[in-house]
């Protein structure tokens, strides 16, 4: 066995970039365009070189991350009579890593044998497997393989031979990159998400990746930001000039509401200025000279300019400094406005309360039968008159169920909801039905769908629940409009986390018993959260299984050792999940159809195509390309073990939060890192996305030049 350190006491900490085979010389610019610099690996007398005989060009694939130059790529060590390559590396001592740092391992691989006998090889790190089968790489094609590492000390690679395989393993290639936690808060959320908005809108081509304002020695070209200890830092200055603006001033830029600097000369901007610039409350500068505004100048910007409260830029050829007077006497006017209709409300107000006390409240107590005792539930009680009315008389379904239709309304302070009416013939009954609203009267989570309130009046039983406008993920999965694979993970990690507070924070614990995509609604900002409520079961004291007479769920969605034995756990649970991980990946139904009458579930499909190493016939094809593929590999290897068929194998939702946490570190890394060789900042967070609470910087980059 084979154990070479890193980081060895002849080169320090230096280098992190290696690359194995024939070529003895670093590998640099012009053979890699963006000059990462490539040492060669150790001369190791039990290992031998594997050149490219072929004389193959290496090809990436489309979009690739990591965009491995040929020069590297186009040879490779493999051992000699040995059918496994061990390495080892750990940190270096005068390095301050922390007390559990986290690495990011980067492999490369492309198969240069043309006889085409098979390589096949088990990746292992730290005696644990990178992939949860067995890896082949492909003839000339760079592969690459990535999976996080934590903790100081000595860390361990083996790449060992299968028994199938005929050829012994290789490598091309090798890198070892630092996460470094920001200890700082993140943006405040507002002002992130609007600097994400304008960088869409405008295409920005600047370093605008990761946190706007954090941490502050990587804050966004052009931002100035406010830092206090007891708040989220927040956007005071914004100088976009010369940045290549087109089309009109975004209403964006009126979200940042602590902007006191805001720079637009110079660029390419047309239309009228909008008056919300003058509603910044602490606006004290703003230069939009030089662009191809029109109109008249808003008031507002124009008095605080003449009351000296604001420095404002304005030279436009096409812009006049006059604006729509204010007719004199309008303050006298709203005062006898108000003289007037002050004076109404209140006394409306006093007959409303009148009639409470002396009408509406007698009626109530006659009728003790119309709603529940206030100890069931403490959110509103509607009566059925009121759900007719706050639904336009139940004019637009939203949904359906074995319960019946789901409506949208919307209350008096025009807040939208959803009300679920139980039908006649519903299969829900009375009991199970108000056991929904108990248990979401009970729960209290962001990504869990929050009760408003209930009507159980006479015959009429029914929730209102607040209304997700992204609809469901099932249909947002099927539609026209794409999610990408870090939109997905979000998703994934939003209905974790809320499947988590039901089994860990509940007491007693919660089991959803209905987990699929259909019952994770999502907002238009894509934040999900668990709904469906009526199938939810309380596992009492101390029980950690509960037996049902009924085993309920979807098919595909299933736990078949809960179908098979009744005993009902959280791990039941996480079969569901992971069935929805594997949804999420392939954008396959959970239960696909095989001929006209057979089938086979989402977990059975993928884990026989994964079997044989076949990710990309798994991956859903309008994400392909867009995806680092060793996130998708890391969710589909913890999509595997939450759908064993024995429920003691499977992992908690903590254990499974977690590992969403960690494949969307690799995801956000992999498209960090394409943003920095591009040098662009424009792609990598189009939809909204950042790292916030992580810098990515490789180590020891500057000692290595």
């Amino acid at each position: 066995m084979v154990l070479l350190s890193f980081f060895r006491d002849t080169v320090g900490f230096g280098p992190n970039r290696y690359h194995f085979g024939t070529n003895y010389q670093h590998i640099r610019f012009p053979d890699d365009p963006y000059d990462r610099i490539w040492q060669r690996y150790e001369d190791i007398a039990s290992w031998t070189d594997l050149p490219n005989k072929s004389n193959g060009e290496i090809q990436n694939p489309p979009n690739d991350t990591y965009d491995a130059p040929s020069a590297v790529m186009r040879s490779a060590s493999t051992p000699l009579n040995a059918s496994a390559m061990d390495l080892s590396w750990s940190s270096d001592s005068s390095m301050s890593v922390g007390v559990n740092p986290t690495y990011i391992l980067v492999l490369y691989f492309a198969e240069l044998d043309a006889s085409q006998d098979l390589r096949q090889f088990d990746v292992s790190v730290d005696n644990d497997l990178l992939l949860a089968s067995a890896f082949s790489p492909k003839f000339l094609l760079a592969t690459v393989l990535s999976g996080i590492v934590r903790g100081s000390g000595e860390h361990s690679i083996s790449l060992t031979t299968t028994s199938n395989s005929v050829l012994d393993p290789l490598i091309s290639a090798m890198e070892i990159f630092m996460v470094r936690p920001v200890n700082e808060s993140a943006t405040d959320s507002v002002d992130a998400w609007t600097m994400m908005t304008i960088q869409t809108k405008y295409s920005v081509k600047r370093n605008w990746v990761g946190d706007p304002c954090v941490p502050t020695s990587l804050a966004w070209d052009g931002l100035n930001c406010s830092y206090t200890p007891s708040s989220a830092p927040r956007i005071t200055g914004l100088n976009m000039s010369s940045s290549g603006l087109v089309s009109e001033i975004d209403a964006s830029f009126g979200q940042i509401l602590l902007l006191q600097h805001l720079d637009l000369s110079h660029n390419s901007l047309s239309g009228s200025i909008p008056d919300f610039l003058g509603q910044l409350p602490a606006l004290k500068f703003l230069d939009l000279s030089s662009n191809n505004l029109s109109g008249s100048i808003p008031c507002n910007l124009l008095e605080k300019s003449q009351n000296g409260l604001l420095a404002l830029r304005v030279d436009n050829p096409n812009l006049h400094g006059d604006c729509a007077p204010r007719p004199v006497g309008s303050k006298n006017k709203i005062k006898l406005i108000l003289e007037i209709v002050l004076p109404v409300i209140a006394a409306i107000a006093l007959l409303f309360v009148a009639a409470l006390v002396f009408v509406i409240l007698p009626r109530i107590k006659k009728r003790p039968d119309v709603v529940p005792s206030a100890s069931l539930f403490e959110n509103r009680r509607f009566r059925y008159k009121e759900l007719k009315r706050i639904t336009n008389n139940f004019n637009t379904v939203i949904g359906r169920g074995g319960f019946g239709f789901v409506y949208l309304g919307k209350l008096e302070n025009e807040t939208q909801v959803a009300v679920k009416m139980r039908s006649d013939t519903s299969s829900q009954g009375d009991t199970e039905f108000l056991a929904e609203a108990q248990h979401l009267a009970r729960v209290h989570h962001k990504n869990l769908v929050s009760l408003i309130g209930y009507c159980k009046d006479k015959k009429h039983l029914s929730l209102v629940y607040e209304y997700m406008d992204g609809g469901n993920l099932q249909d947002r999965l099927r539609g026209q409009e794409l999610l990408s694979w870090l939109q997905r993970l979000k998703i994934a990690q939003d209905s974790a986390c809320g499947l988590e507070y039901l089994h860990k924070s509940c007491s007693p614990p919660l089991i959803h018993r209905d987990v699929k995509t259909g019952n994770i609604l999502l907002s238009t900002n894509l934040e999900a959260k668990l709904s469906d409520f009526g199938l939810t079961r309380a596992l009492s004291g101390e029980a950690v299984t509960h037996i049902t007479t009924q085993p309920a769920g979807t098919l595909g969605y299933l736990d078949p050792e809960y179908h098979a034995t009744a005993h009902l756990s959280e791990k039941s649970d996480v079969y569901s999940f992971g069935a929805v991980l594997l949804v999420l990946i392939t954008g396959r139904p959970a239960y696909i159809t095989v001929g006209e009458t057979e089938g086979i579930t989402i977990a059975r499909w993928v884990e026989d195509r994964l079997s044989e190493g076949d990710i990309e016939g798994v991956i859903d094809p309008r994400i392909q390309g867009d995806c680092d593929v060793n996130s998708v590999w890391k969710v589909a290897d913890l999509a595997l073990r939450c759908t064993k068929k024995v429920a003691r194998e499977r992992p908690t939702m903590t254990e499974v939060v977690e590992g969403i946490g960690e494949s969307l570190l690799l995801e956000n890394s992999s498209r960090s890192m394409r943003c920095s060789l591009a040098g662009t900042g424009g792609s990598a967070f189009a939809d909204g996305d950042s790292i916030s609470a992580l810098e990515t910087e490789v180590m020891g980059e500057t000692s290595a030049r």
